[in-house]
């Protein structure tokens, strides 16, 4: 943990704005790590004191470092907030049930519990990635929390695709799907028994170079501020802990990465005046399709879909210029 610490120091001197840190503790005890950015200038800051904050979650194995290209930029005029999800990063870890909906709550009280310790009224909530998930399902259960619901990329929207059965609609134009090999099911089957970053711990002084190897992107992203490892140091070292909301996760998610309860079977729990703005990269595993199924499903409720070009999952990193241009935009709008 005291190298995770370091790491994120070396990430965090980058910021040009003033940076507030530190552990909120949650009525259980349980502490999550939090930042808080806002605009250098005095002049503004009774300005920024009257914007809605904008409160940032990142995605699963990720923390408050990854934020670095996106939190000078937009706390220019608002406070932004950024925090380590409960069982990542710095955050506590506790243990988590394998329960998928007794997960994902334990997730959004501790988001709530968060939010209520650092008396917060309102807030535009941005998730990335499993953050989107979580953003969303909190957004269903304290609405008049969330001005603008923003979603990067978000995981566990989709309902995972049935198999199509050789013979089970008659049609002669549909085309069967094709089964993975033997040797493919028996080592999905085999590594479904495990947490998903577990391979990354049992390598142990090996791991920071399996996430170079695996994920030599992530060193790429961040090249500019950064000629050496300390980002994949970082990652190394937000994932190198004992699992916990890898656990959560793990909980809540099928295998090949759907989730048990897909959020697009409850977007109709929001409510219909309440604005949601989905993010996507062009390049994304993540299927910007389903945007367009929220929207459908949302009917004149207030949803817009994005398209970054140039972009996989990682928008935020990949093209953070545009990323902010599109996000200050969306705040911009709220107030």
């Amino acid at each position: 943990m005291s190298l995770l610490k370091s790491a994120e120091a070396k990430i965090l001197a980058c910021l040009q704005n003033n940076v507030w840190s530190r552990f909120v503790t949650l009525p259980n005890q349980n502490r999550i790590w939090t930042l808080k950015v806002t605009n250098k200038s005095a002049r503004k800051h009774k300005d920024q004191a009257a914007q809605t904050p904008l409160v940032m979650v990142h995605g699963f194995g990720g923390g408050v470092g990854l934020w670095i290209r996106n939190l000078d930029a937009l706390s220019c005029s608002r406070t932004v907030y950024a925090f380590d999800l409960l069982g990542f990063g710095r955050s506590s870890r506790p243990s988590f049930p394998s329960d998928a909906s007794l997960a994902e709550e334990q997730f959004i009280t501790s988001i709530e519990q968060w939010r209520q310790s650092l008396g917060l009224e309102r807030m535009i909530l941005l998730g990335h990635s499993l953050g989107g998930y979580l953003a969303t399902s909190y957004t269903i259960q304290y609405p008049e929390r969330v001005s603008h619901l923003i979603l990067v990329d978000a995981w566990g929207f989709p309902e995972r695709p049935q198999p199509q059965l050789q013979g089970s609609g008659g049609q002669g134009s549909e085309v069967k799907r094709v089964s993975p090999p033997r040797w493919v099911k028996a080592l999905a089957s085999v590594f479904s028994f495990f947490n998903p970053l577990a391979v990354i711990r049992a390598a142990g002084p090996w791991g920071p170079g399996l996430v170079n190897r695996f994920r030599p992107d992530f060193k790429r992203k961040f090249e500019d501020l950064f000629d050496d490892d300390t980002m994949t140091q970082y990652i190394y070292h937000c994932n190198a802990q004992d699992p916990s909301g890898e656990v959560g996760f793990k909980a809540m998610s099928e295998s090949l990465g759907w989730a048990k309860r897909p959020m697009v079977q409850r977007v109709l729990l929001l409510p219909p005046s309440m604005p949601v703005s989905m993010l996507y990269g062009a390049l994304s595993w993540v299927d910007s399709s389903t945007g367009n199924t929220v929207t459908q499903i949302r009917g004149k409720s207030p949803t817009s879909v994005t398209l970054i070009e140039d972009a996989s999952h990682h928008v935020y990193a990949d093209q953070p210029e545009e990323f902010n241009r599109v996000v200050e935009s969306i705040c911009n709008n709220v107030d």
